[in-house]
């Protein structure tokens, strides 16, 4: 073996290490606690909790990821414009990104505080609330809505980012001659610039989705799954029988079951990926 590539098998050794501890090992222990009772994958078919979960998990997916590529779309052909100070406001516009989820959960439930809230105090003063409070994460539909917000606030930026750089390696001429052609800014957008940046949403999306589907930690410290279970997604029910239940084959063999929707739905954007390059 060359020098050259065992040195490269060298570099990838601390990744590998990584990814056998934190990934490989947990995948084979679930596989193997799942696997002593069969009659869990019965048992979670006949589970309520699970459809509901299921059900808030695929809900939160769709309407934070939608809105997410819509916004993030709008917002890099913004940022793809010139003006001053370009620079510095696509630097800006990544913060919300930045932050760790737990510390942006935190800030937003400041904010939706129920006695000390700025978001409701504001309202108040400005006469669209009758008290100066609201208990926004107590109320289900609120719930939903603030926590899909709040995701999107977030992850708007990195969708943006992604439909920046597609934007960016559209070459100028192609646009040009479009333009020469006749063709309005709504047709250079529809026919000329979106199939250009599709593969680049469709990444997008499907690292988003993936992502949406395990949510945990933003719900966890926004509202623990509450009002009465409105928000919990799959990702808190796992964590609740694992922790809470102390139930770790059944925790397995739902862990397992979120796995393989993830998988699924990873492989199906990668054969949509595919038959666009086609």
């Amino acid at each position: 073996m060359p020098a050259s590539v065992g040195r490269r098998w060298l570099y990838c050794l601390p990744v590998g290490l990584l990814s056998a501890v934190f990934i490989f090992l947990p995948a084979v222990t679930c596989i193997v606690l799942a696997a002593q009772d069969p009659g869990l994958f019965l048992r979670m078919v006949k589970d309520g909790e699970f459809w509901a979960t299921l059900g808030n998990t695929v809900g939160f997916a769709f309407f934070s990821v939608s809105s997410e590529l819509v916004l993030g779309l709008a917002l890099a052909l913004l940022l793809n414009a010139r003006f001053a100070g370009r620079g510095f406001v696509r630097a800006a516009v990544l913060i919300p990104w930045a932050l760790p989820a737990a510390i942006m959960a935190m800030g937003w439930s400041w904010m939706l505080h129920d006695h000390y809230g700025v978001i409701g105090d504001a309202l108040g003063r400005l006469g669209f609330l009758s008290g100066h409070q609201k208990a926004w994460l107590a109320e289900t539909g609120w719930a939903r809505f603030w926590i899909v917000a709040t995701d999107v606030w977030k992850t708007t930026p990195f969708v943006a980012l992604i439909a920046l750089t597609g934007l960016c390696s559209i070459p100028n001429d192609i646009l040009e001659a479009a333009k020469m052609d006749g063709a309005g800014a709504w047709a250079r957008f529809r026919l000329v610039i979106l199939p250009l940046i599709k593969p680049y949403l469709l990444t997008a999306l499907l690292f988003r989705a993936i992502q949406a589907f395990g949510i945990f930690d933003h719900i966890w410290v926004m509202t623990g799954g509450g009002p009465a279970g409105a928000t919990k997604t799959l990702a808190l029910y796992i964590y609740e029988v694992v922790f809470r239940y102390l139930d770790l084959r059944y925790g397995a063999a739902l862990t397992l079951a979120l796995a393989a929707i993830v998988i699924l739905f990873a492989g199906a954007g990668r054969l949509v990926m595919r038959h666009g390059e086609v």
